[in-house]
């Protein structure tokens, strides 16, 4: 299913280094397992140096897919979109 653009919801993730990628994603009460990373989207040269840069990962999760953003300026973490099944 296609993702769905949510209002930014600050989150908590828990990092695999081994597999160099969010081991899980928790959202408020929710908790998200990740299993897999389809891609990889670094806006780093798109935002001046003073902004930070900006991080997106696509994610297979148990809830179907979900988009997860790294900004580098507040140095959080931010679930932007959802798989409406999620």
């Amino acid at each position: 299913m296609a993702l769905t653009k949510i209002t930014p919801v600050p989150a908590r993730v828990r990092w695999d280094r081994r597999h160099a990628r969010p081991l899980s994603v928790q959202m408020g009460d929710r908790q998200l397992t990740v299993h897999g990373l389809e891609a990889v989207r670094d806006e780093t040269a798109a935002y001046p140096a003073e902004r930070g840069p900006r991080i997106t990962f696509l994610l297979e999760t148990d809830a179907g897919q979900a988009s997860l953003v790294f900004d580098g300026r507040d140095r959080r973490w931010f679930v932007e979109a959802l798989d409406p099944a999620a």
